[in-house]
């Protein structure tokens, strides 16, 4: 059984021993340290060629992760205040602080995402910014409950029953995704949110 409590889950993810799995605002993710990556594509049976979102707390604990001018940031920002926490991923341009292995195709640009989920971001309040993923082997759909995630993760640690929320505010939606191309946005899944 990988149920544990949301201590033991921080803790582990903290530790970089575990892969860890928790509802966010769309499907439920796989995480784990941004330096650990090489888990994720391990148990999902994912190539390299597919990157992984570093999800935070907040923005501000994101933007170490990214580099651009002055101009950028401030338009990064303000798309950040107006749909953060949200379903809304950015890829930017990414800082020397990214594992090259989140992104082994183009180790240039990072997805980041602030998830609007409570618990999710409790956890990442706890934790720093983790690597994340859907929870599926690749090619296959998203697992939408714990119970899909244990039977098909059985290494992944996700939270003990009475830690979970009882009402499920989630969307099965993925979120969009925009790439900043240095002049505007380009989009590259259209999800849950329309970006203006």
């Amino acid at each position: 059984m990988t149920q544990v409590s949301m201590n033991t889950l921080v803790e582990r993810a903290i530790s970089g021993t575990a892969i860890v799995s928790f509802p966010t605002d769309t499907v439920p993710a796989l995480a784990t340290l941004p330096d650990r990556s090489e888990l994720i594509f391990a148990a999902k049976r994912r190539s390299q060629d597919k990157p992984l979102i570093l999800m935070a707390a907040s923005a501000e604990d994101l933007w170490g992760y990214v580099q651009g001018s002055p101009a950028d940031f401030q338009v990064w920002e303000q798309v950040a205040q107006s749909v953060w926490p949200g379903a809304l991923t950015l890829v930017l341009p990414a800082s020397a602080k990214v594992p090259v292995a989140m992104n082994a195709i183009d180790p240039t640009t990072i997805g980041l995402r602030v998830p609007n989920c409570t618990l999710a971001r409790k956890i990442l309040q706890q934790t720093g910014p983790l690597a994340t993923t859907s929870a599926n082997l690749s090619g296959q759909p998203p697992l939408e409950s714990m119970a899909e995630i244990e039977a098909q993760f059985p290494e992944v640690l996700t939270l003990q029953p009475l830690e979970l929320p009882t009402i499920a505010t989630a969307s099965s939606l993925p979120s969009t995704v925009a790439k900043w191309t240095g002049s505007g946005w380009k989009i590259l899944r259209q999800g849950a949110v329309q970006l203006e």
